[in-house]
């Protein structure tokens, strides 16, 4: 496990004690770590956070056995390191590009995909002008060394937050008659794309919530950016907001169906950027974000996503956004929930809900989770403090 004071625990499973005790970085500076380690082979791969306090982050490979590093890789390259020229002078150096959430291993490339968050600071780009690679970049390392085959950057130039740290869900699918392996991804900036896994070509990338600073991915894979979205003293108004399209809760894919489920977020913000100081140890934004005035009432909802295509097959709505995460199942039901803390079930293929039950707490960047014992299946919600479990009666029969 990780620590918030970005430390790397080894714990005996029978005993609860210390086996090793890694410090990866230094908190004091501003390091964090909050993501669950992805155990592969006999490493253990974990990512460090903090870039709003304007540190250099990156995603390292421990021995499990030991605990010593066996690579580490920069999500911000130095200057003369491929990618060092997309950040102008010394800027890298508090360049963020946070490693929140975990990423997802394939086994038969030896890949792990990891996405990245903004570049530092959030709202302030003047002074660090260029792409800032690898910032707000799905990244595709080598298991065996951390080096990468290949990436994908959704958001260049990032002055608004949106973390590109959302899950990534692989699959398999065929697009314009060709089969191809592939990573999907809702991103924070309202876009949600498929990518060829093997190689990092863009396949789709289509809006799923409202997007007013780009509406379109060119040819070459980079958004087609509309004027009047740079953050400024006065403040712009843009959608999505800070939080947006959806966040680190995690969204769910079902292979029979091709569908794929997210948590979708209506919400705009008013964004402001002015230069700051960098100071060690202390916030490095360079800006904040509010709710515009006379903005429609926000929303959230559960939207079908076709991979192939990027089209919308159906929504559920909620009266309010959520962070709520999705489950899906092979028997054609969706579970997520809404702020107002109820835990929902709907039917797969056309949104039809099912279920809802009240949990005294709001699921937030959690998803319901499921498993078999003595051949019953169980569906188990985190809320709040509590963990509770669904299951059908136990003399259950269906009627199909």
């Amino acid at each position: 496990m990780t620590t918030l004071d970005a430390h790397l625990l080894a714990l005996d499973m029978r005993t609860g004690k210390i086996v090793w005790d890694v410090i990866m970085e230094d908190y004091k500076v501003g390091f964090a770590s909050t993501i669950a380690p992805l155990v592969v082979k006999d490493k253990v791969i974990v990512g460090v956070a903090g870039g709003e306090f304007g540190v250099r982050c990156s995603i390292a490979a421990y021995d499990a056995q030991t605990g010593k590093t066996v690579w580490k890789f920069h999500t911000v390259p130095a200057t003369g390191e491929p990618g060092g020229d997309t950040w102008a002078g010394d800027t890298w150096e508090r360049g963020g590009a946070s490693v929140w959430t975990t990423g997802t291993y394939d086994p038969e490339l030896n890949l792990v995909f990891y996405g990245t968050g903004n570049p530092g600071p959030d709202f302030y780009g003047d002074d660090r002008e260029g792409d800032n690679l690898y910032s707000d970049t799905l990244l595709a390392l080598d298991v065996e060394t951390g080096k990468p085959r290949w990436h994908y950057q959704f958001t260049p130039h990032d002055v608004h937050d949106w973390d590109a740290t959302q899950v990534p869900v692989l699959g398999d699918l065929t697009i314009g008659g060709q089969p191809r392996k592939v990573v999907m991804l809702a991103n924070r900036n309202g876009f949600f794309y498929t990518l060829d896994r093997t190689n990092g070509k863009l396949l789709v990338a289509r809006p799923y919530v409202a997007t007013s600073w780009a509406r379109q991915v060119g040819a070459d894979g980079r958004p087609i950016l509309l004027a009047g979205h740079t953050p400024n003293e006065q403040g712009e108004t843009t959608c999505p907001d800070i939080t947006g399209g959806t966040n680190f809760n995690p969204p769910s894919f079902d292979p029979a169906l091709r569908l794929f489920f997210v948590n979708a977020r209506e919400v705009c913000a008013t964004y402001f950027g002015w230069q700051s100081e960098h100071k060690p140890g202390q916030v490095y934004t360079g800006g904040s974000s509010a709710r515009p005035q006379g903005q429609e009432r926000p929303y959230g909802a559960v939207r079908a996503i076709d991979p192939t295509t990027g089209e919308r097959r159906w929504e559920f709505r909620y009266a309010n956004p959520t962070l709520a995460g999705v489950l899906s199942t092979a028997s054609g039901l969706v579970f997520s929930g809404d702020d107002a803390g109820n835990v929902l079930a709907m039917e797969s293929r056309t949104g039809k809900l099912l279920w809802g039950f009240q949990l005294g707490s709001a699921l937030w960047g959690t998803s319901p989770t499921t498993y078999m014992l003595d051949g019953r299946q169980f569906v188990l919600v985190p809320a709040g403090g509590s963990l509770i479990a669904f299951a059908l009666p136990r003399d259950f029969r269906s009627p199909r």
